[in-house]
């Protein structure tokens, strides 16, 4: 088999494993990939309605001093002590229209409401998060998908030249010029590299089902992903010590939890407000139906000042609650503050080793790839050796190790800006404005 038909072979293996692209389609594209990131998903719509049942709870709070008005009915029969001439019972049969107004109730509805708001505040903040980590997933799962192409036509082309050196091997064997023994290592070698070129192409469709359940269209995989160039890779990355205050300032995670330890604060401080009293305003007008007693109010209106002097332990058994919860909240902001802090250094430090050493031994390794597939290639012309195919087979795997530092590269940068909250230009601006100081 020459190296023309075993290509030939190799790309009709790779067809076989995925629908051919309808005419007119355009290979997907990493911009368009991210744009699901916005649409809707499960773990999008959680985050959302965790966010609106905040803000309904906002609308709650601030809604305890609204006014409220009653309308009541009473069909009554009385007796009473003193009744009128001829009467021992009586019908005192009523209609009410009461109108109360909670007018001060020293601090807890404003607390209740500040709790509500920054609770609202940290349902916000996780739906940002929720956002940046399905970009995340979708970029992850995108690459995925890129590499596992690449490794599957590196690992198509090491079975094809396995297969022609046991195709060769029978061929020589028949004639005696290769041992039982030889053979059977060239045939056994073939059926490794054909195990390892199936499950390269079982992970290809397996990438691409994850790819489309991150873009919530399962089923529905994409046959071909047009590769990005990644331009933003060389984006200037600031000291790892300027980073720290803007990660401190605009993390999402972080806002999230500060304003749930706020939320915490402001029930304790609306639960020790149990004990102060309450000013309300009343209006009540009367319609009495034939009624006969002397007593007839047909209009009130005043002032009701409810001061609790007892309320045996139910205030201090939920403040001790709250306290313990406060005091929960307190506890996770500050781990999640060493928590991101590490988070940081270790994508920072990760950023700046695969734009160190690990690109310049790729980009060596590469080289050196292309020097020995040219080299090869001359050989296999001049019918010196037959080593082309494995040539250009570990040429792809050189491809797989470059492009897959590439596609680290830039996911540690897109992880970086969902820890920081603010895209990297900003925060380079930020680090020259402090060095210009």
């Amino acid at each position: 088999m020459t190296f023309a038909a075993r290509c030939s072979a190799g790309l009709l293996l790779l067809c076989l494993a995925f629908p051919a692209l309808a005419e007119g389609d355009k290979p997907l594209t990493l911009a368009d990939a991210l744009k699901a990131a916005d649409a809707p998903h499960p773990d999008l719509r959680m985050a959302e309605a965790d966010r609106d049942a905040a803000v309904a709870d906002l609308d709650l709070a601030a809604a305890r001093q609204d006014l409220n008005v009653n309308l009541e009915a009473g069909l009554r029969r009385v007796k009473p002590s003193l009744p009128p001439d001829g009467y021992s019972q009586l019908s005192d049969n009523s209609v009410r229209l009461t109108l109360r107004k909670s007018l001060y109730d020293f601090g807890r509805s404003a607390s209740l409401e500040a709790a509500a708001k920054s609770e609202a505040d940290s349902r916000g903040a996780d739906l940002i998060g929720a956002r940046d980590r399905r970009r995340l997933d979708i970029m992850a799962r995108f690459f995925d998908v890129l590499l596992a192409d690449l490794q599957a036509a590196a690992d198509n082309e090491y079975m094809a030249v396995a297969y022609v050196d046991f195709d060769n091997g029978r061929d020589r064997a028949a004639v005696g010029k290769l041992s039982s023994v030889d053979l059977a290592a060239l045939e056994n070698r073939y059926q490794e590299m054909k195990v390892k070129r199936d499950a390269s192409q079982q992970r290809q469709r397996v990438a691409r089902a994850l790819l489309a359940i991150a873009m919530n269209r399962p089923g529905e995989l994409a046959p071909d992903l047009e590769d990005p160039a990644l331009k933003g890779n060389d984006r200037p990355l600031p000291e790892y010590e300027a980073l720290m205050p803007l990660l401190l300032a605009n993390s999402p995670r972080l806002k999230a939890a500060e304003a749930q330890l706020e939320a915490a604060r402001q029930r304790l401080e609306a639960v020790r407000a149990e004990r102060n009293p309450t000013l309300e305003a009343e209006m009540e007008a009367a319609d009495y139906a034939q009624r006969k007693l002397s007593g007839r109010d047909e209009w009130r209106a005043g002032l009701v000042l409810n001061w609790p002097l007892y309320q045996g332990g139910r205030v201090d058994a939920r403040q001790a609650k709250e306290r313990a919860l406060f005091q929960q909240a307190q506890a996770r902001v500050e781990k999640l503050k060493m928590e991101l802090t590490q988070a940081l250094l270790e994508n920072w430090l990760e950023i700046e080793q695969l734009r160190g050493t690990v690109r310049a031994a790729n980009k060596q390794h590469s080289a050196y790839r292309d020097l020995a597939l040219e080299r090869a290639r001359g050989e296999y012309e001049v019918e010196l050796k037959t080593n082309l195919g494995t040539s250009m087979a570990a040429t792809m795997e050189a491809k797989v190790r470059e492009r897959g530092t590439e596609y680290r590269l830039a996911l540690s940068l897109a992880r970086m800006e969902a820890l920081l909250g603010v895209p990297l230009e900003q925060a380079t601006k930020a680090d020259e404005k402090e060095k210009n100081r």
